[in-house]
């Protein structure tokens, strides 16, 4: 499945409630699944569950990005070329290791 076409179907499924909702909230439900990621991943006990808390975090960055009017294929074609910061398939300019 291409990005593209999971964004135009969580347009389709949700998009009624999203534009609603409104960026900042769409933005809250966003982090608190940034948030139960980041307790799946402390404590590696589920893996269905691990899985699930990724694909909502996706979900909800997608949700975000068409309440925002962000084609996020577009967005994220930037790293099909390299690092935005050397240029280098493989990174070597060390600029997010900290």
């Amino acid at each position: 499945m291409e990005i593209r076409e999971f964004q135009q179907i969580i347009d389709r499924m949700y998009s009624h409630h999203d534009r609603q909702r409104g960026s900042a909230k769409t933005f809250l439900w966003f982090v608190e699944e940034v948030g139960e990621l980041a307790s799946a991943i402390a404590t590696r006990d589920d893996p269905q569950n691990l899985r699930e808390e990724f694909a909502d975090v996706l979900a909800w960055l997608v949700t975000l990005a068409n309440v925002e009017g962000v084609d996020l294929e577009e967005a994220v074609r930037k790293f099909t070329e390299g690092c935005p910061g050397c240029g280098k398939m493989t990174c070597e300019c060390g600029a997010k290791l900290t």
